[in-house]
């Protein structure tokens, strides 16, 4: 099955951020969709080497991304309550406002869980 992908201008790109001890790395950039009456703005997070493509992009620049769903559960004890986080992982990039660029993501294939489980409870970015 072929990932799903989002096309929008690119609104906001930050900087990358880095966690917990072994250095995990993030960087969100958040896609503007004009949608008649309102505008929708959807965070795509980039992970690992992912960060370092999102330096091509340029803020105003229309994109397309091929993403992947990840969901996770945290708790902070047994008795407090679950809470349940969902990102989308941005996996490769192309620009479609005219360059022709295109960026297919890190080379190594990753599961999306190894992201979180490098991190601790203490290092979780949510």
């Amino acid at each position: 099955m072929k990932d799903p992908t989002v096309r929008g201008v690119v609104h906001l790109i930050e900087e990358t951020k880095t966690f917990g001890q072994k250095g995990f790395r993030k960087r969100l950039v958040v896609l503007e969709q004009s949608k008649g009456t309102f505008t929708n703005f959807i965070p795509v997070e980039f992970v690992k080497d992912g960060c370092d493509a999102v330096d091509d992009l340029s803020v105003g620049e229309e994109i397309e991304v091929t993403y992947r769903l990840s969901g996770r559960r945290w708790q902070r004890d047994e008795s407090s309550e679950a809470k349940y986080f969902l990102s989308a992982e941005g996996l490769s990039f192309k620009s479609v406002s005219g360059s022709g660029r295109a960026h297919d993501g890190p080379s190594d294939t990753v599961d999306p869980n190894d992201a979180f489980a490098e991190a601790g409870d203490d290092d979780v970015p949510f």
